[in-house]
Parts: structure tokens; sequence; C-alpha cells
């Protein structure tokens, strides 16, 4: 590792015996400890049945971390070997400590949790005024808004401003009603972490970093990607696709950090299980109240019914607490949060009846290596009796894949065969908005359509009629193993042309639609005064001219206010403010402009310029 150049070769030593040290400890406790004898064959086999590059793994009884290690490896290319103490994107497992820092404030006398979050983000406002007179800080913390993910609006329109993030939830609908029915939003902590910025004045890194790493001895944790780029022993995230291990590219998650930026090691993470298993404290100090802690880990809203299995019938219900999830796993009360973020999944457990809690690491995108590891190691742990949680995985593997692939026949069968795109390509192109969501731009490459959003790209392969399904293109070329059930359906105007494109990115709700922008091109002054001139139709006058340093072309007819157009393509332009309304120049046979078609939704009509 490049650290390891940094030290003289009695630091070297030194740093070798320290991490040496570490590793026996963890070693020699879990050796000693007849509950974790010969998990390290299960876990080696959870490694290989996942096609995990690896995981990293702490178990916590009481006050004391007493496993921990490191199976395969953070970075798979140069087989470099994950160890507890390096550093995962945990992802969601971030939750807690966001709702955490609300928790501290309410014991500052700083806010209160029934309280609308309208009063500490006075430019924050909800889709409608039920939502923005109900809802209270509770519900943010507890998902309990009525409103669906929305999770495209940051996962694809990403932004490092919170607040201009917050802005877009004024226009998502929600799908039923306050508290009605839970339902996960990573936008609702978001607003916990930009409240907790009005009131402290510090941003939601800083609050993180004073009032949980620093207290609890995280020193190598920390909340964004580039930090993470810094740091020594850092993992790598990957993918498995065609059954090989692919490295993904590492996803800033910016200004939704309060949802789930942070970066930490099986090791740290510890010291925040150890604080929830011991009433709020570490080593002695406070670090969340006992009646804060009481209530985060609380039932304040039903996931699911999450009845018994027949094969596991004592694993049963699923609520929410303020920032984790709430089951009974054997009998035993399981306090819980996963984390997915490209390239890597997380679980963050602990069972507060019986003091034991368990930290799952990996470096694989939307692993089931997480859940794998906390269940078999729970078993012994709370010694009951040992279900075959591998053998569970490769039958549900086996059923899903099965399902999938009549899934792929059913969509196959879904599609229209010999069916044609109503327009040629270029006339798809343009820019696309949606006020809740973002821009993004459809450009015509070697006679394809490619998506571009700001940090990722699709082709968009014709499926029928004028939907388009999308495949990611990545460094290597595009990926076509799966598009997902994702479609671009464009629609048309009354004028025939294409108007924006509609996508189902929420179930629950209707499909959102990109309002399209025709794509503009640059135009020469002495190309837009070729147009200039007054053209005739019948009584009626348009007036042709440019201004603004003779960059921008105008139309203006008697009694309606003054166009500007854009130009789309060679002579032609559309209206700046009007959708569905065009201008075409025409030439005569000494190619000079002579009239002009004004192209409406009722028609198309011609005026010859005036001489």
């Amino acid at each position: 590792m490049s650290f390891i150049k940094n030290y003289k070769q009695g630091k070297f030593a030194s740093l070798l015996f320290f991490i040496c040290s570490i590793a026996i400890s963890t070693s020699v406790l879990a050796q000693k400890d007849k509950r974790l004898k010969g998990v390290e064959k299960e876990l080696n086999t959870i490694l290989e049945a996942t096609k995990a590059a690896g995981f990293s793994v702490a178990v916590v009884e009481g006050k004391k971390i007493i496993y921990a290690k490191g199976f395969g490896y953070s970075d798979y290319e140069n087989k470099v070997p994950a160890d507890a103490n390096t550093l995962f994107a945990i992802g969601s497992s971030t939750k807690a400590f966001t709702s955490a820092i609300l928790g501290q404030l309410r014991d500052e006398e700083k806010l209160k949790f029934d309280e609308s979050p309208l009063k500490y983000i006075d430019d924050f406002e909800f889709h409608n005024d039920d939502m923005n007179n109900n809802i209270i800080i509770q519900d943010l913390m507890s998902h309990r808004t009525g409103l669906p993910r929305h999770d495209y609006s940051w996962y694809l329109f990403p932004s490092y401003n919170k607040d201009s993030l917050l802005q877009r939830v004024q226009y998502q609908e929600p799908f039923t009603g306050v508290r009605q029915q839970w339902y996960y939003n990573n936008f609702m902590f978001l607003a916990q972490g930009v409240i907790a910025e009005r009131i402290t004045e510090k941003s939601w890194e800083d609050n993180i970093k004073e009032r949980f790493f620093t207290p609890l001895g995280m020193n190598r944790s920390n909340t964004t990607i580039d930090e993470l780029l810094k740091s020594s022993n850092a993992a790598i995230g990957y993918e498995v696709k065609d059954d090989k291990v692919r490295k993904m590219d590492y996803y800033r998650i910016a200004g939704m950090a309060p949802a789930g930026s942070i970066n930490s090691s099986a090791n740290e993470m510890s010291n925040w299980v150890i604080t929830w298993i011991n009433n709020g404290k570490f080593k002695g100090k406070e670090i969340l109240s006992e009646s804060y802690r009481n209530e985060a880990i609380g039932s304040h809203a039903v996931v699911n019914s999450a009845l018994p299995d027949k094969e596991v019938p004592d694993a049963h219900f699923a609520n929410y607490g303020n920032g984790w999830f709430l089951s009974s796993y054997k009998s035993h009360y399981r306090v819980e949060h996963g984390g997915n973020i490209d390239g890597f999944s997380a679980s963050v457990a602990f069972y507060p009846s019986d003091s034991i809690g368990i930290v799952v690491l990996a470096n694989q995108n939307g692993s089931a290596v997480p859940g794998l590891v906390r269940n078999t190691i729970a078993d012994r742990m709370l010694k009951e009796k040992r279900t075959n949680w591998i053998k569970r995985y490769t039958d549900a593997q086996a059923k899903s894949k099965k399902a999938a692939d009549e899934a792929d026949d059913d969509s196959k069968s879904a599609n229209i065969p010999n069916t044609k795109p109503s327009h040629i390509l270029q006339e798809y192109a343009g820019e696309y908005s949606n006020v809740g969501y973002g821009k993004f731009n459809i450009t015509v490459e070697r006679d394809s359509l490619f998506a571009n959003f700001e940090r990722m790209k699709f082709y968009l392969k014709h499926y029928h009629y004028d939907i388009f399904e999308p495949f990611r293109v990545e460094k290597t070329g595009i990926d076509t193993t799966d598009s997902g059930p994702l479609r671009f359906n464009f629609s048309t105007n009354n004028s025939g042309e294409i108007s924006g494109a509609t996508m189902q990115v929420e179930p629950t709700i209707d499909p959102i639609t990109f309002k399209r922008k025709p794509a503009s091109i640059a135009v020469s002054k002495e190309t837009l005064e070729q147009y200039v001139g007054n053209y005739e139709l019948g009584p009626m006058t348009m007036k042709i001219y440019v201004k603004e340093a003779g960059t921008t072309l105008y139309a203006f007819v008697k009694g309606q206010p003054e166009y500007e157009l854009i130009a789309t393509d060679k002579h032609k332009f559309s209206l700046k403010i009007i959708d569905g309304y065009k201008i075409e120049f025409l030439e005569d046979d000494d190619k000079k402009i002579n009239a002009l078609n004004m192209i409406q939704p009722n028609g198309t009509f011609k005026a010859t310029r005036k001489k």
C-alpha cells in the first residue's frame, strides 16, 4: 500500500506490530468464544457463493469487539486483502446518524419532533397544503409523509447544493395521505440534515464529525468520496455481471449526503453499535440520551405485515423507528439498517436485549452478503438453531433466475415487432426537463439516440412505436445485459412534433413527464441577416429582425408579443415560449430566402417575403 512508503523502517515495524496485535487479539477472542468456532469456514463459503469481491465483519458484545476480520479483497484486481479497518461506503446505514443529530438537538431544547419542518427551513414546502400543514419532523424520521421514493430525482440529477435538492420536493407527488402508509424516502433524511444545518449553523458533514466521529474515536471515517479516495486501506466497489466481478465507479452522493454518504470500517462502526447497545453511552460518556436511544429503536411506523416464514417461523414483523428497521429474529428484538450505493452494501445491526451487535460491510453492489453474514453470526451468538442461510440463498437465486427468464420472455412477447419511431431520430433530440427532477439532453450519434445525464449516459434502443429502452454506456462500451424496467415513452403535440417523454420511475404514481425543448444550433450573424424582412400572408405582415448584437432572431406580428426564435436546423426555427409553433424559411431557385412557412397546431401557412 502506498502509505507504507511514508514510514521509516522503525515506524513501519511498529505499525506492523500494531496491526498484527489487532488481528491476533480478535482472532484469539474468537477462538475462545465457542459460539464462533468454525464460523470462518461458513463466511468463506458465503464469499464464494455470492462471488463477492470482499467484506469485513465485526461482532460486538456489551462494550467490546469480540471478533473482527476481513474476507476477500478490498481491491479485487490487485488482490489487496480486506480487513476490519478497511473503509467501505455504508450507504443508508448513515440514516441513524442523521436522525441522532436531531435527537441531540431536541435534548438541547433546540427543536421538537412534533413541530413542522417548515419552521426550520423557511424556503422548503411540500406538494400540497395538507402536507404543508400536517407533516411533522417525526414523520421525516420514520418515512410517514405519504411520498414515494422519487430517487431518480437525486440519483440521475445530482447536486451538491442541499437546498436546491430540497426545493424539488414541492413538485414531487405523494401517493397517499400523511401518516397513512410507510414508504421509504431519502429526501426526508436530506431534510433532517438541513434542519440541523439551519439550527447549528454548521454543515451536516461537520455535525457528523463533531458529534459522533470524534467522540466515538471514528478517526478514519468520513463523509465524502473525495475523502475516501485520499484514505489508505479503502475498498473499491464491484458488481457481478455475467458471473464476472467488475469494478464500478464510486457514486458521489453529493447533496443527498444525510441520507447515505458515510464511509467507515467494521471496527469503527462497532463503536457506533456499542453506543446504542449501552443506552447511548460510549466509554462512560453520554453520546445520546437514553430517552432518545429508546425512542429511536421503538416503533413509529409499520413497514409491512412481515408474517412468519414456514422455514423460519420465528423471524417476523417489520416496523421502523428513527433511522432504524425493527424486527423479531428468532424471538430476539433486532434493530438494523442496511445500506446500498454503487458497488457497496452494508448491514449494521444490534440486539439490544442481548447486548449483541454485528456490522457487515461489503464491496459488492446490491449484495446479499451483509444479510447472510449477519444471520449466520446471529444464530451462533444468540445460541439459536442454525439456519442454512447459504442454501436458502442459492435456492432463492435459482428460483429468481427462472422467474427472470420467464419475465424476459414475457417482455419479449409484450414487444410489438415491425414498428418504427414516428419521427426521424434527429427530431427526438433536445433538452428534456421536469421541475421536480432536472434536465437531460437527448442527442443523435452515429444514427443512434443517447440520453445524456450529468453523471451517466444511456443508449436508447428502439423497443416499439415511440418507446425506447435505455442501456448504460460505460467506459468499456454499452452494457446490453439488462435495460431494467425503465422506458422512455415519447409524446407528440398537436403539430405532430416530439413534445416530451414520460418515464414510469415510481410504481405508485403516474409516469413523470419531461418536457422537450428542441435542440438549438449556433447560427452566425451573417446567416441570420438573410432572413430579415417583412413576410405577408393576406392582410397580416410578420416582421423578422435581429437584435442583441445580431445574434438572436425575432418575429413580430402587430397586436401580438415579440417572439424569440431558436434555430433547430438549417432554415428552421422554433418559437422559444410557445410549444408546437415553428417557422421554416424557404429558398427560391437562386438559393435566396423568398418565403416562410408558419407551422402551427392548426395547420401550415405560407407567407411571401415582401420585395
